[in-house]
């Protein structure tokens, strides 16, 4: 649904529309407030794909979007981890399988467009949550309200604001919250691939001394029936010639760093070539202002945490804000927020630095640092009590998991089974 020439107030503004504020917007209007979205809903094929995990599943079905995706989506029954360093110390390849802590499949992988475009059209009818396709051209933040006037002229009035909006996100700017930024010698290429082997549900990541080669398995379409999503991290040097390849020949020199683990591959659709950084918010609140996803955090696309994580953060919002309600409390106060801030620290930190130190540790060729990798894998490897804990972590995570996410979440709330939200309008032809 889209919005009138009229002034809006609703309860949240939700600023962004990729996949991580979709949600949220999704998670917050099911909790009964009024919610408006507003960003620019981005569909293009761009051979980026999504590992959903257990959790995010669940947060999913709890809001009732998942059968919206079935057909569309490949299990990732298997994680395989394969060392392609050289390094004078063994590192023993592992492997990570589902069914050893009662699972059919860690989650789900689907095309990055495929899940923005299914969210877009299931906010575009979600009840009390209307979705602007557009950009907010200033916001600010005053002592009862935010207030936004979007790049078309409409004004939108609300009591929180939620900062969606990416790793440049203006509405955090706005807030005056800094971030601490910094970068890795590498770059992604990611594409989806085809191939004449099947990958039997199985993700693989070829360990090299430029970062990962992964490989995650996709759902067959027609005459297709073999496919995979690839993130290749590497140097901006071997980007750059390879950005210059023809796609028979990338697919060649893929092939070779996989050695031929899936048979001859193509390139099936366009890729593309992304620089890798890494990003955390100095906080995560401020006054009538929360952030979420990678407005908040950022760091490469290593064992899958980017969406996940950012899940987390609108599930946990959720909950806050909802509890803050039943006691009367402002939704919009810092003292509210801070209540998320706390609930989010430890997850972001653990998320945030752990792959940091594992793409650092497969960076260096120094031995110490081999040493600790491949001690660390064959711990893994050897230690069924610690593969298992590994995998719950990896997948579930540690802690109390919001109550959409939890394996039995809450009754979820509609806006019309509460009738206490609305959103107000004004002038509405």
């Amino acid at each position: 649904m889209s919005l009138s020439t009229a002034d809006i107030h609703a309860d949240i503004l939700v600023a962004g529309a990729g996949a991580a504020g979709l949600s949220a917007a999704l998670a917050l209007a099911q909790a009964g407030f009024s919610v408006v979205c507003v960003g620019h809903v981005d569909t293009r094929a761009n051979g980026r794909t999504v590992a959903l995990f257990e959790a995010s599943l669940r947060f999913y079905k709890a809001l009732g979007v998942w059968p919206h995706f079935r057909g569309k989506t490949a299990p990732l029954a298997r994680i395989a981890m394969i060392d392609a360093t050289g390094a004078r110390f063994p590192v023993p390849s592992v492997s990570f399988a589902a069914a050893e802590i009662g699972l059919a499949a860690f989650g789900e992988n689907i095309e990055n467009n495929v899940l923005v475009e299914g969210l877009a059209e299931i906010a575009a009818a979600t009840k009390n949550l209307f979705l602007h396709e557009g950009m907010i051209g200033d916001i600010s933040f005053g002592v009862d309200a935010v207030l936004a006037t979007l790049a078309d002229g409409q004004r939108v009035t609300a009591k929180l604001a939620a900062a969606a909006d990416g790793r440049m996100s203006p509405a955090r700017t706005k807030a005056g919250i800094g971030t601490r930024v910094w970068t890795y010698p590498q770059i992604a290429f990611t594409a989806l691939l085809s191939h004449p082997k099947p990958h039997r549900n199985i993700s693989t990541e070829f360990h090299t001394r430029s970062g990962p080669c992964t490989l995650v398995p996709l759902r067959g379409v027609e005459n297709k029936p073999n496919r995979s999503s690839l993130v290749w991290l590497m140097s901006p040097e071997a980007a750059e010639r390879r950005r210059a390849l023809s796609n028979s020949e990338l697919a060649q020199e893929i092939e070779d760093q996989i050695d031929s683990l899936l048979g001859k591959i193509e390139i099936d659709g366009p890729g593309g070539f992304f620089p890798m950084a890494g990003m955390s918010a100095n906080r995560l609140v401020g006054h009538r202002i929360a952030l979420v996803g990678e407005a908040a955090h950022i760091f490469p696309p290593l064992a899958a945490q980017g969406l996940n994580l950012s899940l987390r953060d609108s599930a946990a919002l959720a909950d806050v804000l909802a509890d803050a309600r039943a006691l009367g409390a402002d939704i919009g106060s810092v003292r509210t927020l801070k209540t998320y801030e706390i609930a989010r620290r430890s997850d972001i930190f653990i998320r945030t630095n752990g792959v940091d130190i594992l793409n650092r540790s497969l960076l260096s060729n120094l031995f110490p640092v081999d040493f600790l990798r491949g001690a660390g894998l064959f711990a893994f490897s050897a230690i069924g009590p610690l593969r298992r804990a590994l995998m719950r972590e990896g997948v579930l995570t540690h802690g109390t998991l919001p109550r959409l996410m939890q394996k039995r979440p809450a009754r979820r709330f509609t806006p019309s089974s509460r009738g206490t939200a609305s959103i107000g309008m004004s002038g509405r032809g």
